[in-house]
């Protein structure tokens, strides 16, 4: 198989900014940029001690794959097991009672170690965690040393990375080990741990729950309101004072601006916590007022019927891979979404990092998150996936950005899920903890196909093409208002057995996807992948199939929102509006007034 052409990026150490933004404290320093590294194939690292400090042999930048050629490594060869270490100091002037040493994400198996001694295991390659380690520090420099595992198992939530390695069908090159930032906080051991938006309504109704680190006997939580996610102008305060370990601040927003996509208005918050007067710790967070409910078989949005308009992104790089190279290129992605006038996003198989989340609360795109998922079904697949979608859940619920949630697309992991009455119980399981969780926002259980009752959008995958084919499908429901029996993909039933459709809304969830015709593409990967979905030769006949598409779309009354495969081009994958180094291959403002003409409301 050809090498693939890997082109390091020239990024300065630190690319990224705070990587925490729903919960921002003043101290912190990153610890991303070059560590030492090393592959461990024999898996001899653990009998020969690898985490005693001892120098690797290899460099790696930190927070990008191996696979990638910005890391400074950039093979595309399986290697499981991987080790990393560096060197720091705290620094001076610091004080704290415990030190927390964070990782964004690292896939998939971590175990850590400083100064030699074990610090803590995580599993789960998509969320964040962290550890204090202050019992282990010692003046001056100390040393910090990872051992990641990440084999190329099918029963690991994975998303769309392979799992034999290599890049096939809809699969691509796989993210391998720290690919999220690194970082230290300095913490009082009596602190604010998590906040939490019970309530942040467009009538201005704001409610806030403070979690303690530890029950601290009587203690008081003051919350400050101000008009705008950079401003200083308070608009509200409230304080309380408790015995639990918990606390729950609520106010009123005089003269609320609700957030919306065209007016993603924020508000800066601050909650700081107080023991007999005396300050003890201080967070910022930002919230928007914002609502969304199912009515009639449509979305509203703060009370107003609004059209999902979506585009599908999946956060690959042409180099990178999952990881982001940098944080404007997060920012610069969620320009293009808005530039061609789409107001949502679709995250495919992906738990994007919360800088990229950020973004879009503070430019205005609506988003469904969705959970990487595994590719076969065992118990320990369905603890895997579960435990991980969860904390997925918790770290992102605060986000006025996201209005649903996706634990499952397209019965990925889920072989017999038609079948298998134990797979189609725990696909309800995971709907009902998701809305355990949070109860504000709909749940889609099965993304494309084979619903079940507890599915709060019917959504469907359909590339049928042409589109007057496509349109035909929906004969029937034009005149009754209810989907197809079948889906597009192999006849596949849109629901499963005992389930029925209940008036949800209708929402084509995968739609378009047109290859652009690549006469590199081996034929043994091109044949079947182009079966598949409609092929243009040119950026004008992909100008004109997108509008076709579009305006066949909008004569589809019940549709409650559409979503374009894809954004942007990825690997072998040929079917962006992008191509995969984000050049638009279509006219942005072009198709911004065809969305505009079609979809006033969205």
């Amino acid at each position: 198989m050809t090498r693939p052409t890997i082109v390091p990026m020239d990024l300065p150490d630190t690319a990224f900014p705070y990587p925490r933004p729903q919960l921002v404290r003043a101290g912190w320093a990153s610890l991303d940029g070059w560590w030492e590294f090393a592959f461990d194939d024999q898996d001899r690292g653990l009998d020969e001690g690898w985490y005693d400090g001892r120098p690797l042999a290899r460099r790696i930048r930190v927070p990008f794959p191996y696979q990638s050629g910005t890391s400074g490594v950039g093979t595309r060869e399986v290697h499981e097991i991987m080790w990393y270490s560096r060197s720091f100091e705290v620094p001076a002037g610091w004080t704290f009672g415990e030190l927390l040493l964070h990782f964004g994400a690292v896939d998939y198996a971590a175990e850590v170690w400083v100064n030699g001694r074990m610090a803590g295991r995580n599993r789960g390659g998509h969320v964040p965690f962290y550890f204090n380690i202050a019992p282990y520090l010692r003046p001056g420099p100390n040393r910090v040393t990872v051992r990641v595992e990440d084999r190329q198992d099918p029963y690991q939530p994975r998303g769309k990375q392979s799992a034999s390695g290599k890049p096939v069908r809809i699969y691509y090159w796989c993210t391998s080990g720290i690919w999220q930032s690194v970082w230290l906080e300095p913490v009082p051991a009596v602190r604010i741990d998590h906040l939490r938006i019970l309530s942040a309504q467009p009538d201005g109704m704001l409610a806030v729950q403070a979690n303690l680190h530890a029950p601290f006997g009587a203690w008081e939580a003051e919350l400050d309101v101000f008009d705008g996610i950079e401003s200083d102008h308070l608009i509200a305060r409230t304080r309380a004072g408790t015995h639990a370990a918990h606390i729950v601040l609520s106010t009123r927003i005089a003269s609320p601006q609700p957030w919306t996509p065209s007016n993603p208005h924020l508000y800066r918050l601050r909650v700081r916590l107080y023991h007999q007067g005396t300050l003890l710790d201080s967070v910022e967070s930002y919230t928007g007022l914002r609502k969304i409910e199912l009515r009639d078989g449509y979305f509203h949005l703060n009370g107003e019927r609004i059209f999902l308009l979506m585009v599908l992104d999946q956060g690959y790089w042409p180099d990178t891979l999952l990881a982001a190279p940098s944080d404007a290129a997060l920012r610069a992605d969620i320009g293009w979404i808005k530039r061609f006038g789409f107001n949502g996003v679709r995250k495919h198989q992906k738990i994007e990092c919360e800088r990229w989340l950020y973004w879009c609360d503070r430019m205005g795109l609506m988003v469904w998150e969705e959970m990487p998922n595994a590719r076969g079904w065992s118990t320990k697949a369905e603890e895997r996936l579960l435990i991980e979608w969860l904390r997925a859940i918790l770290r992102d619920l605060n986000h006025p950005s996201i209005i649903a949630w996706v634990p499952l697309v397209e019965n990925l992991g889920f072989p017999e899920l038609t079948m298998h009455p134990e797979q189609h119980s725990y696909l309800e399981q995971m709907v009902g903890r998701t809305r355990m969780l949070d109860a504000t926002r709909p749940v889609i259980d099965n993304d494309g196909w084979h619903h079940t009752d507890l599915t709060d959008v019917c959504t469907i995958h359909d590339y049928t093409y042409p589109v007057d084919k496509l349109l035909a499908r929906y004969t029937d429901t034009l005149r009754t208002g209810r989907p197809p029996d079948k889906g597009w993909s192999r006849d596949t039933s849109l629901f499963l057995d005992g389930a029925r459709y209940r008036g949800q809304p209708i929402v084509l969830s995968e739609v378009g996807g047109y290859l652009m015709e690549a006469s590199e593409v081996a034929p043994e990967r091109r044949d079947r992948l182009y079966d598949a979905y409609g092929v243009v030769r040119s950026d004008g006949e992909l100008a004109e199939r997108y509008r076709v598409l579009m305006e066949g779309l909008a004569t589809l009354p019940f549709l409650a929102g559409v979503c374009y495969t894809q954004l942007a081009d990825i690997e072998h994958e040929r079917n962006g509006l992008l191509t995969a180094l984000r050049e638009p291959k279509i006219d942005p403002d072009a198709v911004l007034a065809l969305h505009r003409r079609l979809w006033p409301t969205a």
